[in-house]
């Protein structure tokens, strides 16, 4: 048995529960075939890149499948008449993660403090501080008078 990485984007106006049930149909086309499906991601609703069959965003999932080759043949089969997916990429890899996926990780760091602001880029402030007002005045002050002197 080989291990796999499967990919799939449902249409974005499925319920989160439709989007489970179609997880629970594909994990059953797994393990019909003497596969197992080990955990599974949803990574909620996001935009695509451009539009799919009218749709601009989609619900994305992760499968990680340890099953044969033709278990997986049958997995993308059902995926590809089922009216509701919108894409699907399936991938061999060496071995399953165990943690969680780059994109539930990306997802959770979402606050971005270590980046500066866009207005404090060219000012050298990091973490997005400023000074106030009249530290700015009284240093704008002082490098006039020096370049005056």
């Amino acid at each position: 048995m080989a291990f796999y990485e499967n990919v799939f984007i449902a249409r974005q106006d499925l319920s989160t529960a439709q989007v489970e049930a179609l997880v629970a149909q594909f994990s059953e086309i797994i393990t019909s075939q003497g596969g197992t499906v080990g955990k599974t991601e949803q990574w909620g609703l996001r935009n695509l890149t451009y539009r799919i069959k009218k749709n601009k965003k989609g619900h994305y999932v992760l499968m990680n499948i340890t099953a044969s080759g033709a278990a997986i043949a049958e997995l993308e089969r059902n995926m590809r008449i089922h009216e509701d997916i919108l894409r699907y990429l399936t991938v061999r890899v060496d071995a399953l993660e165990e943690g969680p996926s780059a994109m539930l990780l990306n997802k959770d760091r979402g606050d971005r403090s270590d980046r500066p602001r866009f207005g404090d880029r060219d000012r050298g402030f990091g973490g997005g501080e400023r000074r106030p007002r009249f530290e700015r005045e009284e240093t704008a002050a002082a490098a006039t008078a020096q370049e005056g002197a």
